[in-house]
C-alpha cells in the first residue's frame, strides 16, 4: 500500500478530521465535479467516488451529495454511511431510505439508481468488504453508538 494511502488513512481516523472534513470535502468536490462536467472529484483521487441527487426526505428538493463509494462487480455501488465518524446517520441516507429511487453521476455519466438499506448476512459481508477498502470505516463504527447504513445502489 502506498505511503500517502496511509497516511491518508491515519488521518482520516482522527476526531479533528471528523470535525473539519464534512464541511471541506463535499464542498470541494462539489466544484470541481461542477467545473469537469462530471469527470473529477478530488477525494478520488483516494477513494473512488460518485455525486448523488436524490429527494430530499422532508422537502422532496434534489440534493447534491459527492460520496466516497466502493464499485462491487456487476455495475452496483456499496455506499458507507459513516459521516466521518460523528454522531447521527447522514442526512443522504435517510434521503435513500425515503425515495430511494436517484441518481449518480459516475465517471462523467448520469445513472438512473435504487437505492436498498442492506441487513443480516448481506450487511455483515458488504461491511467486511467495507474495512478490506478503508480500513478507518471500523474506527468510525467504534467512535459512535448507532450502526453505520450500508446501501447497495444498483441501476434502473
Amino acid at each position: 500500500m502506498p505511503v500517502g494511502v496511509r497516511l491518508m488513512q491515519k488521518v482520516s481516523s482522527t476526531r479533528t478530521f471528523a470535525k473539519v472534513a464534512p464541511h471541506v470535502i463535499p464542498a470541494m468536490d462539489r466544484a470541481v465535479h461542477r467545473l469537469t462536467r462530471g469527470k473529477v472529484m478530488l477525494s478520488a483521487q483516494m477513494l473512488p467516488g460518485l455525486v448523488l441527487t436524490a429527494k430530499g426526505a422532508r422537502s422532496g428538493q434534489p440534493r447534491v451529495t459527492p460520496l466516497a463509494c466502493l464499485p462491487e462487480p456487476g455495475g452496483t455501488w456499496l455506499l458507507i454511511g459513516s459521516n466521518f465518524g460523528r454522531e447521527g446517520h447522514p442526512a443522504w441516507t435517510g434521503n435513500l431510505l425515503k425515495h430511494p429511487d436517484a441518481e449518480v453521476s459516475w465517471r462523467g455519466e448520469t445513472i438512473p439508481v435504487r437505492a436498498r438499506l442492506l441487513s443480516g448476512q448481506e450487511r455483515a459481508d458488504a461491511w467486511e468488504a467495507a474495512l478490506r477498502f478503508w480500513p478507518p470505516y471500523a474506527t468510525y463504527q467504534a467512535r459512535v453508538e448507532r450502526e453505520i447504513r450500508l446501501l447497495r445502489l444498483t441501476r434502473r
